[in-house]
């Protein structure tokens, strides 16, 4: 069998050294689209190295995202990268993120669970300083045709979206060039870039990241919400839904209680496709 779960689980955590500076944070934002307008005081401090402050989802792309990497080549995982797909993805802040560091990344499989048709692996990356603990990031990975080994199912309860209407419903334009700065950041998926190898996978062109619409949500609620206070972030979680394509408009509601907020992710141009579900922001 292509997974092993209990040797996967087993294995011994992989550690890296990872660093990172003001030009990969400020590559990271404008990946997101920060920086309009360019002269907004509020956009400076994701663009401007003298006011430079932190998006906490950064945690996902610091060290070109090897964390995720590392995971799918632990042993007892052995899989088709064309049958994998990004599940979920969940980060927990222990402290904000400097605008320069270096840290210890340590990544695992953390879990496997037995879906049936599929299994979902649960990739967890660890990253501290010599401070201590920054960091904990958990990718769930969705592999098609592995599942049916006898395993957990995993947990399976979902938050109940509330009986209200949103508090708040802002809407972000991806760019049309947007998926090609994002991948600056380490993701190197044609899938992102190359409209014959998107043609193979399914798509009749380039998809943006998941990961760069989480971001993008993020800063939507960081902004609108949180004061643009990054510190406040607590832990951020999503389900991924469904995809973004360049030059579409995310529709992004909020519904805000004491220390929590939760989100919902639609693409405008397709009659409110389902992109981002479960979504839960944690604050102070």
């Amino acid at each position: 069998m292509p997974i092993d779960a209990a040797k996967a689980v087993a294995a011994e955590p992989r550690s890296t050294e990872i660093a990172w500076d003001h030009k990969d944070v400020q590559l990271y934002h404008l990946g997101l689209g920060a920086g309009l307008p360019a002269t907004d005081p509020d956009e400076l401090r994701y663009t401007l190295e003298s006011r430079l402050h932190v998006l906490p989802s950064f945690a996902t792309v610091a060290g070109a995202g090897m964390g995720v990497v590392g995971g799918l080549s632990a042993p007892g995982v052995d899989v088709d990268l064309a049958a994998v797909l990004h599940g979920g993805q969940a980060i927990t802040l222990h402290r904000p993120i400097p605008v320069r560091g270096r840290a210890t990344s340590t990544s695992k499989v953390a879990a496997v669970y037995d879906k049936g048709k599929a299994a979902i692996l649960v990739l967890r990356t660890e990253a501290a300083d010599q401070d201590g603990p920054l960091w904990t990031s958990d990718a769930q990975i969705f592999v098609r045709g592995e599942g049916g080994f006898g395993g957990d199912r995993g947990p399976s309860a979902r938050p109940a979206r509330p009986e209200r209407d949103p508090d708040h419903v802002v809407e972000r334009p991806v760019r049309e060039e947007q998926a090609l700065l994002y991948r600056l950041s380490g993701d190197w998926n044609p899938l992102h870039a190359d409209p014959d190898f998107a043609k193979l996978a399914g798509f009749d062109r380039p998809i943006l990241h998941g990961l760069c619409t989480y971001g993008m949500t993020l800063k939507a609620v960081v902004d609108t919400l949180l004061g643009g206070d990054v510190t406040r972030v607590r832990s951020y979680a999503t389900r991924f839904t469904g995809v973004v394509f360049p030059g579409e408009t995310l529709r992004i509601r909020m519904w805000s209680d004491p220390g929590r907020i939760q989100v919902a992710v639609t693409a405008v141009e397709r009659d409110e496709a389902p992109v981002l579900a479960d979504t839960i922001v944690e604050h102070n």
